[in-house]
């Protein structure tokens, strides 16, 4: 907050283009509808699940992922969708861990244009080299796990913590036998895409005469920004990267930059909550219990837990 000027920011906030605001909270609603239908891809050789409890699962886990430390939301909307369809809930984390590394295969590739078409900072190099060491060791780990023979149905039958395993083992592997599987990896590709076009907006509406491709570098920057733990919806660090982005790669004025940070915040944020907050009063239970529910589950191993309470 350092550069703000609250006054010129209420200034800012009576003559932006609230179309393309509307048009930016619009098309981040939608980011999240086709981060479904991805989810959708990758459970679908093992568990029939409708896009209805797909979005409203993912919507429930963005508003805990906001509100609650270390990003605990995930954890949220995999135990929503074991409770719905009896999956395993390690089988459903599974699938978020396989998201998560097609989302690191595209945001490498991404990442790598933007930094021989983009003036970024020479230490988003180095990332970018971590970001690709990172991608490639969660691969070959995942291919191991999803490209290896099904196990004997003798050793679904073990009890106990053998019987999990062999489950998680079983359905993994028809996850990666499956068709699904790449077209999942292809929809992250427009499921990223998406999300650079609520930033042009912003651009468009506060009057910068930036195009797609400082959007979809600034995407990028915060994207990889989320890994780090930082505070409730990302208040601090996401003002501070936007701003330090526009400065050192636009020459944008600080006090200016500093103000379209928050802006900016406001257009990509408080939509999702929104939505969030709706799905969880559809869902009908508390983020709290949901938290409590969604880590005992994972200390009990994948067996899905009583939620009468719920």
């Amino acid at each position: 907050m350092h550069d703000v000027s609250f006054g010129d920011l209420k200034d800012d906030l009576a003559t932006i283009d609230y179309g393309w605001v509307a048009l930016a909270g619009g098309i981040e609603l939608t980011v999240y509808l086709s981060q479904a239908v991805r989810w959708r891809l990758v459970l679908r050789p093992v568990v029939s699940l409708s896009f209805r409890q797909t979005v409203r699962a993912i919507y429930v886990g963005l508003f805990a992922s906001e509100v609650l430390p270390f990003r605990g939301g995930e954890a949220v909307r995999c135990f929503l969708v074991s409770r719905w369809t009896r999956l395993p809930f390690s089988v459903s984390v599974a699938s978020v861990l396989i998201e998560r590394v097609f989302d690191g295969m595209w945001l490498w590739l991404g990442l790598w244009l933007s930094l021989r078409y983009v003036e970024l900072p020479r230490q988003l190099g180095y990332v970018n080299d971590g970001l690709g060491l990172s991608v490639l060791m969660g691969t070959g780990i995942l291919a191991v796990a999803l490209f290896r023979p099904r196990p004997p149905r003798s050793e679904l039958r073990r009890p106990g913590w053998r019987h999990h395993l062999a489950v998680l083992m079983d359905d993994l592997a028809q996850i990666g036998h499956s068709r699904y599987l790449y077209l999942a990896l292809l929809q992250s590709l427009p499921y990223l895409l998406l999300q650079v076009i609520p930033i042009w907006a912003a651009f468009q509406a506060y009057g910068f005469d930036l195009g797609l491709g400082a959007a979809l570098a600034l995407m990028l920057i915060l994207r990889l920004s989320s890994i780090i733990p930082q505070a409730p919806v990302n208040l601090g660090l996401f003002q501070i990267l936007t701003k330090q982005f526009l400065e050192r790669a636009y020459d944008v004025d600080p006090s200016e930059a500093a103000r379209f940070s928050l802006v900016l915040w406001g257009v990509v944020k408080i939509m999702p909550l929104i939505a969030g907050f709706i799905a969880l009063a559809i869902t009908g239970a508390k983020i709290g219990e949901l938290k409590k529910a969604a880590d005992a589950e994972g200390h009990a191993g994948g067996a899905v837990a009583p939620m009468s309470s719920l």
